[in-house]
């Protein structure tokens, strides 16, 4: 087993988190990799002088977070490293995936003309009686689901619904541009922490109740008016947002 740097017993900071931070430091400096079994609970408890309590806590923290993850019966491995995206400026996932080195994949789930929310009118700028065209799928790297994605355009832009199953081969942005001369210039968008469920952890295939980010967002065209909403539920086990501050 992986001698680690020592506990400091009588520090104020507590052993789970000093725990937690070691076996964090060996993934990062690559002593454990993608896929390797770290040690147990009770080799933890004998090696660092812990309870179970502490060495349970230190381990759940790190599946929390998505470092790593349990099999049933076989133990706890080190889990892939997370999609990191920059918040600096406007980004497409699908080129975000492909700079990354994976490969991009949209399955579409659905894709019909229905009537906006409440919420989905504001955002639009929808007169009544307007409509949109809502499109579901499931975003993949590597056929690996990262993201579950529901689209509101208005119907008044995207004319011919046909057109949008092209989305997958090129980007929806892109398709706007090409088929309905619609140019995306911009986007805003809100963050907020929520657990995966049911219905989602089919589509994502993960565990329900998992921690994901619930991201909204308006893009808008070159003009200012918006012709996007979009609402996505983002594995936070896989995904991971960033700024820069200075």
């Amino acid at each position: 087993m992986k001698i680690m740097e020592p506990l400091e017993h009588g520090s104020f900071i507590p052993l789970y988190h000093q725990l937690k931070d070691r076996l964090k430091k060996s993934i990062d400096s690559g002593s454990w990799e993608t896929g390797d079994k770290i040690p147990s609970e009770n080799q933890l408890m004998d090696q660092y002088n812990v309870s179970r309590n502490t060495a349970k806590k230190a381990i759940e923290e790190l599946v929390q977070e998505g470092i790593l993850y349990r099999i049933q019966g076989k133990g706890t491995f080190v889990a892939k490293p997370k999609l990191e995206q920059s918040l600096m400026g406007f980004y497409s996932f699908s080129k975000v995936l492909k700079d990354q080195g994976m490969n991009p994949k949209d399955i579409i789930l659905k894709v019909n003309e229905t009537e906006p929310d409440p919420k989905v009118r504001e955002a639009l700028q929808l007169d009544e009686g307007e409509t949109v065209v809502e499109m579901k799928r499931l975003r993949c790297a590597n056929d690996e689901p990262f993201i579950l994605e529901s689209s509101y355009l208005p119907k008044r832009v995207v004319s011919d619904l046909n057109q949008l199953d092209n989305v997958g081969q090129v980007s929806l942005y892109d398709l706007l541009e090409q088929k309905f001369n619609v140019v995306v210039s911009r986007a805003k968008e809100a963050f907020e922490p929520v657990l995966i469920r049911k219905e989602e952890s089919r589509y994502l295939k993960t565990e329900e109740g998992l921690p994901a980010l619930l991201l909204e967002r308006i893009a808008y065209e070159v003009n200012g008016t918006p012709v996007e909403f979009c609402r996505s539920i983002v594995r936070g086990d896989r995904c991971r947002f960033y700024t820069e501050l200075t």
